[in-house]
């Protein structure tokens, strides 16, 4: 009840909870690009399981915190450079993100898809176990943050499940509308290689700010919805083309002024035609 009446423990959560919903984009893209092959029901499917997996290693890491502290510790030097659990988790979940981009745009540009198609549907358990993987790497990197920002573990257990309710909401909607427009699944896996490279320099201590690659992420995102709208217009206005196109074209009736010499009593007569041949002979 103390925690409740507290306005630190309030703006930490409100702080807590708004980052790790920006994290959490980071989750909603690779959800969307490794379930992109899965039939749609097997898809959202993977999808919910993939929460469900972030929520519960999340609040298991939560509770084990002591455990996850020693990751930090040095293991191994090379060279003069220290390694430890977490840089090792991080650099293997970077260059798993980057394998998996690579793979995905060679089979988008080579324009096999009909192969991959047939063989995703067969690898269910093969995308539950990249989306298990994926939820180890991103819950360690957010739960060390959660211990760096609040204090109380209730704060941090709250934080992830609102986070993970948000994410649960939108998956779906990001998927398909990636799946809906193919040119967003490319600027998708361009995400992926910024997410792999900004993984492995945190594995070797060297920091990028995760605002720098949002902004980029925000801004290419802004553009290619401007892109859409602008065929989205276009779609509509092509079959107003057509139609009118298709129109005859009518010609302007014009009608003759009687003569000056006519009067009024010319007007509307028809024109005196000559005499026939025929008549002409009998006379």
């Amino acid at each position: 009840m103390e925690l409740l009446l507290d306005p630190s423990v309030w703006a930490a959560l409100v702080t807590l909870t708004a980052l790790e919903i920006v994290l959490g984009i980071d989750n909603i893209v690779v959800l969307s690009i490794l379930t992109q092959r899965l039939p749609p029901e097997q898809a959202r499917q993977a999808r919910a399981i993939g929460l469900t997996l972030a929520l519960v290693l999340r609040i298991a890491m939560l509770f084990a915190i002591s455990w996850i502290i020693h990751l930090t510790y040095p293991v191994f030097s090379v060279i003069g450079r220290e390694f430890s659990w977490r840089d090792l988790i991080m650099i293997g979940g970077g260059l798993f993100l980057l394998v998996k981009a690579t793979q995905e745009i060679h089979a988008s540009v080579e324009g096999d898809g009909h192969a991959s198609n047939s063989a995703g549907k067969a690898s269910y358990g093969a995308v539950i176990a990249q989306i298990a993987l994926m939820d180890a790497v991103f819950s360690l990197d957010s739960i060390i943050m959660a211990v760096g920002l609040a204090q109380h573990i209730e704060v941090m257990v709250a934080a992830v499940c609102i986070a993970i309710a948000v994410m649960f909401l939108a998956a779906n909607p990001v998927a398909e509308f990636i799946k809906r427009h193919p040119t967003t699944k490319m600027l998708g896996l361009a995400f992926l290689f910024l997410i792999g490279v900004a993984l492995i320099a945190d594995g070797f201590e060297v920091h990028i700010p995760r605002g720098y690659i949002y902004f980029a992420m925000g801004f290419a995102a802004v553009i290619e919805a401007f892109n859409i709208w602008a065929k989205a217009r276009r779609e509509r206005a092509a079959p107003q083309a057509a139609r009118a196109e298709s129109k005859p074209a009518t010609r302007p009736v014009s009608v003759a002024a009687p003569s000056a010499g006519g009067g009024a009593s010319g007007a509307g007569r028809p024109p005196r035609r000559g005499k026939s041949p025929q008549k002409q002979r009998r006379r």
